[in-house]
């Protein structure tokens, strides 16, 4: 082989290595790959890159899951819950019942005094559902605190007139001798410093299950005259 032909054969050698890497073998053919499906990160923060957070991570426990002691409660809710889900029908059959009455009108069959006494009770029955239901929906059925005394649960009613719990922190409570109301009042109101949400309980009808807990929530109660 003449020199200048061995030197071309060197050159184009040295070329191909620069080119084409080494031979690493099978295993490095995945681990671009095998990075995009491994937690990265400290043990005690795992951040998962290019899938979902693994399902074996529990949820935190929720209210749901402390002990809530009964401080107050007032029996007749459930009188109301029925009387609300009443209304409730009786206001749907009274609008349900208004349209074949312009159809009876439309045919003759139907005056229009009778007519216009139709829409005035199905509008009276709809204003009454309106007030009532803004109502009831803030009546406390039950009342509950939790085991700290953190966390008070207030059992009262839903549009539907089923049972419904909403949860407020006990720091975020007006104590009952900042507010308006009186306590022989027969109705007083339970609000939030956030202004979230009213409700309202009965004193005089309703019982005091905890006197101690309750205290610590709305604040010691002024002596009845």
């Amino acid at each position: 082989m003449s020199p200048s032909a061995y030197s071309e054969a060197f050159f184009g050698k040295a070329v191909l290595l620069r080119v084409v890497p080494r031979w690493q073998g099978p295993a490095a053919w995945g681990r671009p790959f095998h990075r995009l499906w491994c937690c990265t990160g400290q043990e005690t923060s795992k951040r998962w890159v290019g899938s979902s957070s693994p399902t074996s991570q529990e949820k935190p426990p929720g209210p749901e899951m402390e002990k809530f002691h009964t401080i107050y409660r007032f029996n007749a809710i459930r009188v109301v819950g029925f009387i609300s889900q009443l209304k409730l029908a009786q206001t749907g059959l009274t609008v349900v019942a208004l349209p074949p009455g312009f159809y009876l009108y439309s045919q003759g069959l139907l005056t229009l005094n009778s007519l216009c006494f139709m829409s005035g009770i199905t509008s009276f029955a709809l204003g009454m559902l309106c007030w009532m239901s803004y109502f009831f929906r803030r009546l406390v059925g039950i009342l509950y605190v939790n085991e700290s005394g953190t966390l008070l649960r207030v059992a009262h009613l839903s549009f539907w007139g089923w049972r419904r719990d909403t949860y407020c922190a006990v720091s975020d409570m007006i104590p009952l001798s900042e507010s308006k109301d009186r306590v022989q009042d027969v109705f007083v109101r339970i609000q939030q410093y956030n202004g979230k949400q009213t409700f309202y309980l009965t004193l005089r009808y309703g019982r005091i299950l905890d006197r101690e807990r309750f205290s610590q929530v709305f604040g010691t109660l002024a002596t009845r005259k």
